[in-house]
């Protein structure tokens, strides 16, 4: 079995002054496709903060997916994406690419989305837009390919063709 965490990126969030819906329906959604998800919490937009907690759920719970929900546009505070690379071993540009044109169909403000999915260890780490419309629609994208991304990572040596 796939195991998983959720981390909500949100300042209001973290000090208990907004509900997070993004971070429930990534729950929900993961739960859908029969990977446990193992840690859910939600923290503030802080750099080392991000970074700490990729690390434990990397490296300390060993889960092999992380989904980050929030702070990956433009704004001052929107740092997900840098604390992400700063802890990846590997992109995965792909998975941003793909998610980034499907929800350019629906809003021109996708291009301003600096989302980023990569791999740290044997984890898939994926970062998704903090608006629950955005984090269902994104997620939603990579679904198909997201339990044979994690597969290989693990070390799955079986042929991708098919």
């Amino acid at each position: 079995m796939i195991t998983g965490g959720v981390i909500t990126l949100s300042d209001k969030g973290s000090r208990g002054e907004r509900e997070d819906i993004s971070g429930k329906e990534v729950v929900r959604m993961l739960a859908d496709l029969d990977i446990r998800v193992a840690d859910y919490e939600i923290i503030p937009d802080e750099k080392e903060v991000i970074k700490d907690k990729i690390r434990e759920y990397t490296d300390t719970k060993n889960l092999d997916l992380v989904v980050t929900t929030g702070g990956t546009g433009v704004s001052p505070r929107d740092v997900t994406p840098d604390a992400t690379l700063e802890v990846l071993d590997r992109e995965l540009p792909g998975m941003a690419e793909a998610m980034r044109r499907e929800s350019m169909k629906k809003t021109p403000h996708a291009m301003i989305s600096r989302a980023v999915a990569g791999i740290r260890g044997r984890s898939l780490i994926v970062n998704l837009p903090g608006s629950p419309r955005g984090a269902r629609e994104n997620l939603a994208v990579i679904l198909p390919a997201l339990k044979h991304a994690i597969e290989k990572i693990k070390g799955d040596e079986s042929d991708c063709g098919g």
